[in-house]
């Protein structure tokens, strides 16, 4: 009736979690319309109306690695200061710190990654894909595609969520809006992590942050 591929584009076009998505495709029988209405009517998609509002309240949220390996501090926020004060926002802050700290962003979203990063990167994905011998004709389309998966590597909203893989970051706010019924927005973090920079041994530090999460 419906394939993996047509949840992970109703998940893109909606921010939807994947379950929420497969379940509404699976309600109207495939239709991406009627699934589209569907989450809309479940309050799932809801949360697309309210990105115009203001979110100036908040809170910075921090979390210590074990031992003081890694530190991160990110500012996460609401439309009002009762929100920020609920479980339910600071759970969600503490969730995201956690990702900042296991996964290692560089960036909030794509709109942030300077022009020259990005046309530094897709030179060189342009020239591994001419050296792999790929056909120049379909060298830009192979970039554009690699370009995603280095969003995906970098930018903290395209990234998969440690504690659930069949959701983004994005989709993590995408419900969370729509649950606590405000605009969440991730404005900006710092991660630290001990001895950056300096010559050490090489510990997968972000890996244990990881396990710990799940």
């Amino acid at each position: 009736m419906f394939t993996a591929k047509d949840v992970a584009e109703l998940r893109a076009r909606t921010g939807a979690g994947m379950m929420d998505c497969k379940k509404a495709l699976t309600e109207s029988n495939g239709d991406f319309e009627k699934a589209t209405t569907w989450l809309r009517e479940k309050g799932i998609a809801a949360a697309s109306k309210k990105q115009g509002r203001i979110a100036s309240e908040g809170v910075v949220g921090s979390y210590i690695h074990m031992g003081g390996k890694i530190g991160v501090l990110v500012e996460v926020n609401c439309e009002t200061d009762f929100v920020a004060r609920t479980d339910a926002f600071n759970t969600l802050v503490k969730d995201i710190a956690m990702q900042i700290a296991a996964a290692n962003p560089k960036y909030v979203s794509r709109d942030e990654v300077p022009a020259e990063v990005l046309e530094k990167e897709k030179e060189i994905l342009r020239a591994q894909a001419l050296n792999e011998g790929k056909p120049a004709a379909i060298v830009d389309k192979m970039v554009e595609g690699r370009v995603v998966k280095f969003y995906k590597d970098f930018c903290l909203l395209d990234q998969e969520f440690v504690k659930d893989s069949s959701k983004t970051i994005q989709a993590v706010l995408t419900e969370a809006t729509a649950t606590i019924g405000e605009k969440i927005s991730i404005r900006r973090f710092t991660r630290y992590e001990m001895g950056e920079g300096l010559e050490k041994r090489q510990d997968n530090l972000a890996e244990e942050v990881a396990k710990q999460m799940q």
